[in-house]
């Protein structure tokens, strides 16, 4: 028994006649439902603020300090955009972003400790400058100045 190549095309055919009648239907019952246009509009709006904070570009919105969880996740946030603007040679934006972890740190001796050792000097130098110009009190608090830098 031999099948030819009509037959296989026609086969294929009805295959994906078939395949794309589904995909309009299920396109038509997703956007029929009540509620398409609002979770549209609210994704629409979550995805532009996460290209907003992720370019560092968003509003700096600053945690309640009361709430463990979001000053956690401010710290974790301005410490990964830090390293990604440091990364990509914008040292002003990467050393403020690293200023504001260290404003929000739990324990900022330790973390100034860690920076000094895998910041460049200069860079850790400049992140100093920039805690001092905050008034952020944990650089002096921390025992390790500017002049502490090789």
């Amino acid at each position: 028994m031999e099948i030819s190549k009509t037959a296989i095309g026609i086969a294929a055919g009805v295959c994906g006649t078939i395949f794309l009648g589904y995909c309009i239907y299920f396109d038509k019952q997703r956007r029929s439902h009540p509620d398409f246009k609002r979770k549209l509009h609210e994704k629409r709006k979550a995805k532009k603020q996460a290209a907003n904070v992720n370019s560092g570009r968003g509003t700096n919105v600053m945690p309640d300090l009361k709430d463990y969880e979001a000053v956690r996740r401010y710290f974790l946030q301005e410490v990964q955009l830090g390293e990604e603007m440091l990364a990509t040679g914008e040292l002003e934006q990467g050393v403020e972003h690293l200023a504001n972890a260290v404003a929000y740190c739990g324990q900022p001796h330790q973390l100034l400790q860690v920076l000094q050792q895998t910041l460049p000097p200069q860079v850790f130098h400049l992140l100093l400058q920039r805690m001092q110009g905050m008034g952020v009190q944990q650089a002096r608090a921390s025992g390790i100045t500017v002049d502490d830098v090789e």
